[in-house]
């Protein structure tokens, strides 16, 4: 194999100093950390590679959100509260929900992306978060710490951006990577799994669409979708006889979003395979709308009005941190003194291929072991957001340090909102008192996410944080079980 050719960029690039705080990526997770850390009174920039904030929620039309409830009591509180709220009062949820959805329930809301997309710019210029859309962050400047001949810990002084002006340098006091992809971590040196690198298989990603002219007088997703996707499979209707299809979730009057069309193989870490995944989608979705009209009453008149201009990814990096939460804590419904939320989504890790072994394999974590009952929930201990190691550096969305199957239950938007806010009101404490991500007092952080907010039921607090051992995919910690519930701190 020839050796690839090398090209050195050198070049002077301005640098812009005075930021306490810089946010990379703005979805679910970026946007509410930078509004948490400017709330705080740190001068915040907030770095979103599209045109609009929100992510998924927006650019990737999934507006639909559920699980903020566990059918007892409440899972979220903070700036969820406050978004879901706002988005009520402006009329802009499915007809026929309310605060029930995030005071209760597992049943969400579908909701209007539009909306969305203004009220996440309002809060962020109430709150005098600078946000700065069509920018990437490109590449970061660390310094280390030595002890004895080891590496101590890591200090992050500045990234590279790259917007329409070129290129400029920002240093910040804290860095908080949500970009999905731990892009930033990454150029951080952070450990990361990476799927497709480190495991034999990737989740595949889907390309959401908005579509409109459904009757949900007659559609009913719940009664008649599965029979009709196993019809049209044996009637050799689709390109690939992929049995596991989520379907449209109703977000107007007679508009839904289509989550449909599995990318299989995809790479959203290679630009040559997500280049191939979008122009796949758009076909999948075209593909997908002919089946709901011709399988489905209720959707004969279904019109694509729109693609996402966001690839709907489920798995890529995922940070390695000072914990990495596991199925064993999963399943044994852990929580932990330094936990900064708790959620009760069920494990969703899509189907890897169209075969009937995968499946069934699907359909029985979905709604037998990876499912938490009525009243149950798991706790999000502090040590997910913090790379190994760092001083000033957190992850926050779905990169956090988790193994895959967690992921597929926290990678959900409102799990993002919760895990952003934390991460934005952790920076917030470390540049008000210096204290390490890595070693940061955690009993204060847990107390000042309550008064903001924050649904932290655990009685007893700490003021370390939980930390953990690194272990293979997918079984994730060898820990020994714990009764339902019971808190774990090491």
């Amino acid at each position: 194999m020839t050796e690839q050719q090398r090209f050195q960029l050198r070049r002077d690039i301005p640098v812009e100093n005075g930021y306490d705080l810089l946010v990379a990526g703005g979805g679910p997770a970026g946007t509410v950390a930078a509004i948490a850390a400017a709330r705080e009174g740190l001068r915040t920039v907030l770095v979103e590679a599209t045109g609009a904030l929100g992510g998924m929620g927006t650019s990737g039309l999934v507006s639909s959100w559920y699980c903020l409830g566990n059918n007892v009591h409440s899972m979220v509180g903070g700036v969820v509260v406050e978004i879901c709220e706002a988005l009520y009062e402006r009329g802009a949820i499915e007809p026929g929900r309310g605060p029930e959805q995030w005071q209760r329930t597992k049943r969400g809301f579908g909701f209007d992306p539009e909306a969305l997309k203004r009220l996440l710019d309002e809060l962020c210029a109430r709150a005098e978060v600078e946000v700065r859309f069509a920018t990437r962050v490109i590449d970061a400047e660390v310094s280390e710490v030595k002890a004895g001949g080891e590496t101590a810990n890591r200090t992050v002084a500045g990234a590279v951006l790259h917007g329409i002006e070129g290129y400029s340098f920002v240093a910040a006091k804290a860095f908080i990577d949500a970009t999905g992809d731990a892009v930033l971590a990454e150029q951080c040196g952070v450990v990361c799994r990476a799927a497709g690198r480190d495991t034999e298989r990737i989740m595949p990603p889907t390309l959401c669409a908005r579509v409109t002219g459904i009757d949900y007088d007659r559609f009913d997703r719940r009664r008649d979708q599965q029979t009709a996707v196993d019809t049209a499979v044996a009637d050799g209707f689709f390109s690939q006889p992929d049995r596991h299809v989520p379907g449209i979730f109703r977000t107007g009057e007679h508009e839904g979003i289509l989550n449909a069309g599995h990318l299989f193989g995809m790479d959203a870490l290679s630009t040559q395979s997500l280049s191939h995944g979008y122009a796949q989608g758009r076909r999948l979705a075209e593909e997908y709308v002919r089946f709901f009209r011709n399988y489905l009453p209720g959707c004969e008149e279904t019109h694509l009005s729109a693609t996402a201009a966001l690839m709907g990814v489920r798995e890529s990096r995922r940070i390695l941190g000072e914990y990495e939460l596991s199925w064993d804590d999963f399943v044994a419904r852990r929580t932990f003194p330094d936990q900064i939320g708790i959620y009760c989504k069920q494990v969703d890790v899509h189907v890897y291929d169209t075969t009937p072994e995968e499946y069934a394999r699907f359909e029985r974590e979905f709604t037998e072991a990876g499912r938490p009952a009525d009243g149950e929930y798991y706790g999000m201990p502090y040590g997910i957001l913090v790379p190994r190691g760092f001083t000033n550096l957190w992850a926050a969305g779905r990169c956090v340090s988790t193994d895959v199957r967690v992921n597929g239950s926290l990678r959900d938007q409102p799990g993002c909102m919760l895990l952003g806010q934390a991460a934005g009101t952790a920076a917030a404490q470390h540049v008000t008192t210096g204290e390490p991500a890595c070693a940061l007092n955690t009993r204060i952080l847990v107390e000042t996410l309550r008064t903001r907010g924050a649904n932290l039921p655990q009685e007893r607090l700490s003021e370390t944080m939980s930390r953990c051992l690194p272990a293979s995919e997918p079984s994730g910690m060898q820990a020994p079980p714990t009764p339902p519930g019971a808190e774990r701190a090491r």
